[in-house]
């Protein structure tokens, strides 16, 4: 299976909002990424709009060619914007305002009566929904549940491990990918790669496709993002 990169860009309206004013424009950071190879953009429209923005949105949707994973949390606002933009994904993700970022996986088990409309709305509208969750049996099998067609794992706690605790992390997404293909959901995985521990997750078979963002846009600072993508993209291939 090809694995494919999604390239997350909200770090870029981040550096953006921390000045005010139009630089630097995710829009045009997701052009280059385009350009470096990334096979889909992804953006987090969060409640607070601390990074990405509405307009933001409407401009991706108007100027890029690559499908647009919209990140959202599970409110009746992002909803709404979901179903009026149609974008070719939307991946549900925990949100709570005081968190600096994405903290862990959707408890889509614990969550079900209330995921269930929302997944269903926008199955219906056609977009392809993705539930960020933890590499554990019962997440997947809640996914199942409430019919997504995509879990999206979230490799935090393997990017900040070491040794075995990291390894055993691994083997849970490898398992859990697995369960994923097994039941007719596609395994995607991100939070918190780099570099350096990308390939034993990219090795997984299974998984279809990774999103990174933050260390991407970090590194190019200093290597610039064309470049920093298409590393990124070298490392994966190689691990397949």
């Amino acid at each position: 299976m090809t694995l494919r990169l999604g390239v997350n860009i909200d770090h870029v309206a981040t550096i953006r909002n921390a000045r005010g004013g139009a630089h630097p424009d995710p829009v045009a950071a997701a052009m280059l990424a385009a350009k470096a190879g990334a096979d889909g953009i992804t953006a987090h429209l969060r409640e607070d709009r601390r990074h990405i923005t509405d307009d933001d949105i409407d401009r991706l949707m108007q100027s890029i060619e690559l499908p647009l994973n919209l990140e959202m949390a599970a409110t009746d606002e992002m909803l709404e914007i979901a179903l009026r933009h149609r974008p070719h994904a939307a991946c549900i993700v925990p949100e709570k305002r005081e968190e600096r970022t994405t903290e862990g996986g959707l408890d889509a088990y614990g969550q079900h009566n209330t995921l269930s409309p929302f997944v269903a709305r926008l199955l219906d509208a056609g977009i392809r929904v993705s539930l960020f969750i933890e590499p554990a049996v019962e997440q997947v099998e809640a996914a199942m549940r409430l019919k997504a067609p995509v879990v999206e794992f979230h490799t935090g706690r393997y990017a900040h491990r070491e040794g075995q605790p990291r390894a055993e992390e691994l083997r849970r997404i490898s398992d859990c990918a697995a369960l994923a293909v097994k039941n007719g959901i596609e395994p995607h995985a991100g939070h918190g790669l780099t570099f350096d521990n990308v390939v034993p997750v990219a090795a997984i078979p299974q998984i279809a496709e990774l999103n990174i963002g933050h260390f991407l846009i970090g590194e190019a600072i200093f290597i610039g993002l064309e470049e920093s993508v298409r590393r990124m993209k070298a490392l994966m291939e190689s691990a397949r």
